[in-house]
């Protein structure tokens, strides 16, 4: 199996060497095609303004300037154009991917840009600071990361879904088990504005979720990983709403 080794945390991030370890548990032809620099929160976005730059680090291993969409596609349709890859992993994400996140994750806008170019893939993040420490505790993922991926390239699935997968905030011997989960909703209450002054006294802002813990529905994928269970979801590229469209085409008619 040859496998495309991407993330949004950047070429450098302990995450994807993380990945990387899990990825040569499965395979000998592992190939790592990532940001140059972080690109979290980047989502599905592709450089269309900018000049992508190509670094290769070594045979297998290459940086890209760009976004984690470019990096699947410099992947996939240039430097692998020989032989495209049979899977793409994207992460292992510092922090969880979970609810409204999978909207504006680059961990997940590499899996997609996989899915749309006709490789299976997966996204990988590891939740953390939910104890309020911020230790990322990278073992739990690459403890259980090589079984789960080769149960799920087993049993396949269709072309124009990615599997979302996410390890809870406790060390492997903690783990509870594995759910297969929906995407949850997040509580937008927990959105956090913080503004700040610069040295020149203008204001300038971060923006950030609180990590506190709600109290989402079981089955959900934040339920799963509050609860002490690794959640992997599959998330469907097409977006169209089956129910809405139905009452749009009686209310508005057949064009």
């Amino acid at each position: 199996m040859r496998i495309l080794v991407t993330n949004d945390d950047g070429i450098h991030a302990p995450g994807i060497a993380s990945l990387i370890r899990i990825a040569n548990k499965i395979s000998k032809d592992v190939w790592i095609v990532a940001p140059e620099e972080e690109h979290s929160g980047a989502g599905h976005s592709l450089s269309l303004a900018n000049p992508i730059r190509l670094r290769q680090l070594n045979a297998r291993k290459f940086a890209v300037r760009g976004t984690p969409t470019d990096c699947v596609l410099m992947g996939i349709r240039h430097i692998m154009k020989d032989r495209a890859p049979d899977l793409v992993l994207s992460g292992i994400n510092r922090g969880q991917n979970i609810a409204d996140d999978v909207t504006y994750s680059g961990t997940i806008a590499a899996a997609m840009e996989g899915t749309q170019l006709g490789v299976p893939s997966i996204a990988l993040s590891q939740a953390f600071g939910f104890g309020g420490g911020s230790q990322v505790k990278w073992a739990t993922g690459e403890h259980f990361a090589p079984g789960i991926i080769k149960k799920l390239v087993a049993a396949g699935w269709p072309t124009d879904v990615l599997i979302n997968i996410n390890f809870p905030d406790v060390v492997h011997t903690a783990v509870k088990g594995v759910e297969v989960t929906v995407q949850g909703k997040r509580d937008q209450s927990l959105v956090r504005v913080e503004e700040r002054i610069d040295a020149r006294n203008n204001p300038y802002y971060w923006l950030g979720f609180e990590r506190i813990p709600s109290n989402p529905p079981k089955g959900t994928d934040l339920r799963a990983i509050y609860d002490g269970y690794i959640s992997v979801s599959p998330l469907h590229m097409n977006l169209t709403h089956g129910r809405t469209r139905a009452a749009l085409v009686a209310a508005l008619g057949k064009s």
